[in-house]
């Protein structure tokens, strides 16, 4: 399998795998707090607490999806190119 084709199937699984996270972050804040989640944590009027949190939160679950889309896609592209692992992620890396 060409290192173009890998990075791009690399790249398809982690952007798929932000929405999906992102999605989960939406709907553990409606679970937990009862509210939206804030559409610009950035903007001013939101509390403090509540935007630091929501940045913990949407960032961990981001951070921790696109980790395991990278690790998965490395193990397909690895059995379908006949690689290890390790080989296949230093190239799509």
């Amino acid at each position: 399998m060409g290192n173009l084709v890998a990075k791009i199937l690399t790249v398809g699984a982690v952007l798929a795998a932000s929405t999906i996270a992102r999605k989960a972050t939406d709907g553990t804040w409606k679970f937990v707090t009862g509210n939206d989640s804030p559409t610009n944590p950035e903007d001013p009027e939101i509390d403090l607490k509540e935007a630091v949190a929501f940045a913990v939160l949407s960032g961990a679950l981001v951070g921790l999806a696109r980790m395991l889309a990278n690790r998965e896609s490395s193990k397909v592209i690895a059995k379908a190119s006949r690689k290890s692992s390790e080989q296949v992620a230093q190239q799509t890396s």
